[in-house]
């Protein structure tokens, strides 16, 4: 299983940024994917995360700013960040789950991207 995030950026507050995961080694179309995020000090946090069947969730930071999104012909995750605020500064990480979308159900993780908002 491997899972490589794009490279993240650095983008002022207001503005936007794209992540993209590949993803391989697995049937990507028939799990739960998802984004997560870790600052500074912080623990690791959900982002959002999308079911097999295209059921979306998001932490309530995010919703409203944040959409995930997957290409199953292309095995690809993404995540359109609009909006962007200095408090969304962390790394992120896609991950894959072959259970449920629940956190803890997440067993293979990408390397992390960094996302650096300035204000």
């Amino acid at each position: 299983v491997q899972l490589v995030e794009s490279e993240g950026g650095s983008v002022q507050a207001g503005g936007s940024l794209r992540l993209s995961c590949v993803a391989s080694g697995f049937t990507f179309s028939s799990v739960c994917m998802g984004w997560f995020r870790q600052a500074p000090g912080k623990e690791r946090e959900g982002v959002a995360t999308i079911d097999s069947d295209g059921t979306t969730n998001y932490a309530e930071s995010v919703s409203g700013r944040f959409t995930v999104s997957r290409d199953n012909v292309m095995s690809i995750l993404y995540l359109q960040m609009k909006s962007l605020k200095a408090e969304d500064t962390a790394t992120y990480y896609c991950a894959a789950s072959p259970a449920s979308c629940h956190r803890s159900d997440f067993s293979y993780w990408g390397q992390g991207t960094q996302v650096t908002v300035s204000s």
